[in-house]
């Protein structure tokens, strides 16, 4: 069991917990939802010693205990699984599997690495480099990693954000083992559903405190009148638009890279339209994001991009394309750098910088989007949501074409709505959106139409209201027969 007692946290004058009481038992799920910038975190990191308290206890089986630092956490059985995995690309399973093991021997980790994908159902092969496998994978490599190292308390964050469904069956189906061999598991979570079909129990915190708590069986209304001052608004879906002339154009384009590459993708993407991208991790859907704004470059086949001429570069009309990845914070912002300075370097015309340029243009984004921060916060102490409307606020007023990688992952309900409004307000009538996602409601709630990548290839192109759930689901596991591209 693990008990956390007025637990205290501030940063300079923010107070990102303010006396925060929780206790999880032996042999439980136990849920800790709140909005983006609630303390959720920030309270995980706490128990795992990658933050330091300011005030508060922490019991462990009634014991008091310290953790001054992630090692300390370790060595009394705590272990995170946070939501961009901690390994290392470049290295193999086996080898990722091996860092910080006490048994430095690869044939005694080899057995103990079999040892755990037979008990969980895992698929991983001990010489795959980390860089080929999808986050779900590299999360289950991670999961077993702190198995291994005797983590009887485990906390997830955001666990399933952008792994597909049968990755996210998988994971749960360990929890409940490692649940019934009286594991303690924290799982921070801003999906409701998952919290109240895993959790025994779940705390909701807001602003840093605990507002509420509840025990199986759960009431979902009242969780949400926690979570928020008020209940987020459930968005209409988008308003169909006549096609206007083509933003993207694909015509028979290949490529090798990624799980599945792309297999004679040959499709066109009209001004008004929003594109949600269905498919299990890896069938193609990353590749196609970043073949289209340019990152990579196709093997065969021709790309046109707002009616320019096939496979030349953007130019001057870079500003009107823009691409914002998965991975807010490695990906799409540069960490190290405070939010002012984020707002020069889009602008692109600054060179030197100093203490008052761009402040203006800052605190106007940081109003305009509701941006939880000041001019001078560093882009890592924003909360994800933070981060997101920060990379929203970069878009450039002459945008035609907005190209997105799950681009509400780890986001609570609240502000993935606030996002979508503001993207649908953002897209021009001569523009588009594309936009991958593993939530399928996500897709027919926001686009018009809809792609289901399979092994590399497109199977389903539809609008949205013309299909059904169901058939989604039968494309993304291949077992429909490819369709003609709907233009």
């Amino acid at each position: 069991m693990i008990e956390l007692i007025n637990i205290h946290k501030t940063f300079g004058k923010v107070q990102a917990l303010q006396g925060v009481n929780l206790k999880a038992k032996a042999g439980t799920i136990h849920g800790v939802i709140g909005e983006n910038g609630a303390g959720k975190s920030t309270l995980m990191k706490v128990l795992t010693g990658f933050i330091t308290k300011t005030g508060g206890t922490i019991l462990h089986n009634s014991v008091e205990i310290v953790c001054n630092s992630p090692a300390d956490a370790t060595r009394m059985g705590i272990g995170m699984l946070y939501q961009e995995p901690l390994d290392f690309p470049q290295l193999s399973v086996i080898d990722n599997f091996m860092a910080g093991a006490d048994d430095f021997s690869p044939a005694q980790q080899r057995t103990t690495l079999a040892k755990l994908c037979d008990t969980f159902g895992f698929s991983l092969l001990p010489e795959s480099r980390l860089e080929e496998l999808t986050v779900g994978e590299r999360q289950q490599l991670e999961l077993m990693r702190l198995i291994r190292n005797g983590t009887k308390i485990l906390i997830l964050d955001e666990p399933t954000a952008g792994i597909s469904e049968k990755q996210q069956e998988l994971l749960f189906t360990a929890l409940q083992t490692l649940k019934d061999d009286g594991a303690t598991i924290l799982l921070v979570s801003h999906k409701l559903e998952e919290v109240t079909s895993l959790c025994d129990t779940v705390t909701v915190l807001r602003q840093g405190k605990v507002v509420g708590e509840q025990h199986r069986p759960f009431q979902r209304d009242d969780l949400l009148k926690a979570m928020f001052d008020t209940l987020p608004e459930h968005n209409s879906p988008p308003e169909k638009k006549n096609n206007g002339s083509p933003v993207l154009e694909f015509n028979a384009v290949c490529s090798t890279v990624g799980r599945s590459g792309l297999k004679e993708i040959s499709i066109d993407i009209h001004a008004g339209e929003v594109v949600g991208m269905a498919g299990v991790d890896g069938s193609g859907q990353s590749v196609f994001l970043k073949t289209s704004i340019g990152l990579l470059q196709p093997e065969s086949g021709n790309i046109s991009r707002l009616g320019q001429p096939p496979n030349i570069s953007f130019g001057k009309k870079s500003r009107k394309t823009v691409f914002l990845p998965a991975d807010r914070l490695s990906e799409g912002l540069f960490p190290g750098l405070n939010v002012r300075e984020h707002h020069i370097l889009a602008t692109g015309n600054s060179v030197f910088l100093t203490s008052q340029k761009g402040l203006k243009k800052s605190q106007q984004a940081i109003d305009a989007y509701s941006i939880r921060g000041n001019p001078d916060t560093m882009i890592e102490d924003l909360s994800g949501g933070n981060q997101q409307r920060l990379l929203l606020s970069l878009i450039p007023d002459e945008v035609q074409l907005i190209l997105m990688e799950n681009p509400t992952r780890g986001l609570d309900v609240q502000s993935a709505a606030w996002t979508w409004k503001h993207l649908h307000k953002r897209l021009a009538d001569n523009g588009a959106i594309v936009f991958a996602s593993p939530d399928l409601e996500e897709i027919m709630e926001q686009a018009t139409r809809v792609l289901v990548f399979y092994n590399g290839e497109i199977l389903l192109d539809k609008p949205t209201d013309k299909t059904t759930y169901q058939e989604i689901s039968r494309a993304i596991t291949g077992q429909i027969s490819k369709s003609p591209s709907h233009s």
